[in-house]
């Protein structure tokens, strides 16, 4: 069984979570973020000339955002004060501002780590602006969502946005075997489960150590794969319906049709639905690709992506999935035409332009005898095909084509 951390004083358990045990301490010990970190690396640098850096730390969780803040401030040695945004206010960023002005008077460094910054409104980040320009703050934010979007540009363009990538299969696995010695469980756990463990955490460490910690809990002998199954449930990773994620696979989805890759169409559909995306939304950019990638070169398209939305409403899941599958391969796979969708985009700027311009008395409906008078309708024949003398489009337009 892992370690218990004992209370002296009480002599009662007093368990520290493994995630927290085995966080790093210094910047050789984080893994997996070889980007940022290593000779002449951003983080690196700004550790090596200690001067006060405001950092914005970009990345899905688990990743060590909260992590790395916490060793740029021991090495600032600066007093590191941590909030988060989904539970505090402006009056916490004011007692902070407080704090940190009496540091300034001791010649302290005031390091403020905001976890989810992105939750702040745009009054809550300004309220930071005047003590991060005057320096009294080195601010060190920490979000998951795009801080293009998020945050906002007075306070980006004083940070630097450090990306920190997910971690990778090896990088998982390295972290979850340290856990395992630290813990002496080295001969508890199976490599296979490791290596499991690995797979599911999504590249969020702290998301495979809780993992690892609930199975050795629940396992009374040896950790194996069923035991990593039992531990983690049904989990789907690094998956936001409303996030990043979100947009990234159905972003990956749609270009995938638009390249003709139908497996890889395939597979970020089943990512999606793996996630819980809803089959409409997934049918609904289908029915819209339709018209706008495949237009004229296939005018079935549409009825057929449009036949799958219905289907979907009336089927549901799981048995949509197929559905899903056999439109996106048909999309995928059929020619491709941006001819209507671009005429469309050149009528709209057109029109934009030109909308004072009178519509051709011959094309205007003569429902009186006076606008019969004054040549309404003239010359205009109820007949298919009819081709108008003078055209169908305003004079000091007449000759636009928007399908050149």
């Amino acid at each position: 069984m892992p370690k218990q951390d004992t209370n002296d004083e009480a002599g009662l358990p007093n368990r520290i979570p493994l995630a927290e045990r085995m966080r790093p301490q210094t910047l050789d010990e984080v893994v997996g973020q070889d980007g940022v970190i290593g000779d002449g690396k951003i983080l690196t640098e700004i550790v090596r000339r200690k001067e006060p850096v405001n950092i914005i730390f970009w990345g899905p969780p688990g990743t060590g955002k909260t992590t790395l803040a916490r060793i740029i401030a021991r090495e600032f040695e600066a007093d590191f004060i941590e909030i988060s945004a989904v539970t505090s206010g402006k009056k916490d960023v004011a007692h902070v501002v407080e704090i940190a002005k009496q540091n300034w008077n001791l010649k302290i460094r005031t390091v403020l780590f905001v976890d989810e910054i992105h939750r702040f409104n745009k009054a809550q980040q300004d309220a930071f602006l005047p003590h991060v320009e005057s320096g009294l703050i080195t601010l060190i934010g920490a979000t998951t969502e795009n801080p293009s979007f998020e945050v906002i540009s007075p306070l980006l363009s004083r940070s630097r946005v450090v990306v920190i990538q997910p971690l990778s299969k090896d990088s998982i696995m390295e972290v979850l075997l340290r856990a395992i010695k630290a813990e002496g469980a080295q001969k508890r756990v199976d490599i296979e489960a490791v290596a499991y463990l690995a797979e599911l955490s999504g590249g969020d460490a702290r998301s495979a150590l809780g993992d690892l910690e609930l199975a050795l809990n629940i396992s009374p002998e040896k950790v194996t794969i069923e035991t990593v199954k039992e531990a983690a449930g049904r989990k789907v990773p690094g998956y936001d319906k409303k996030g990043d994620e979100h947009y990234n696979n159905i972003s990956a989805f749609i270009k995938s049709m638009r390249g003709g890759d139908d497996s890889a169409a395939l597979y970020y559909m089943a990512r999606m639905l793996n996630a819980g995306e809803d089959p409409k939304f997934i049918a609904r950019r289908m029915v819209i690709f339709a018209s706008e990638d495949i237009g004229l070169a296939g005018n079935g398209a549409l009825g057929l992506a449009l036949d799958a939305f219905m289907a979907i409403e009336r089927v549901g899941m799981p048995e949509g999935g197929i559905i899903l599958s056999h439109v996106a391969t048909a999309l995928a796979r059929a020619k491709k035409s941006r001819e209507s969708y671009n005429a469309w985009a050149k009528a709209k700027e057109m029109a934009d332009k030109t909308m004072s311009l009178p519509v051709p008395l011959h094309l205007r409906n003569a429902s009186t005898k006076l606008m019969a008078d004054l040549g309404y309708g003239k010359d205009y024949k109820w007949e298919a095909g009819f081709k108008a003398e003078k055209g169908f489009l305003p004079d000091d337009i007449a000759n636009v084509n928007f399908f050149n």
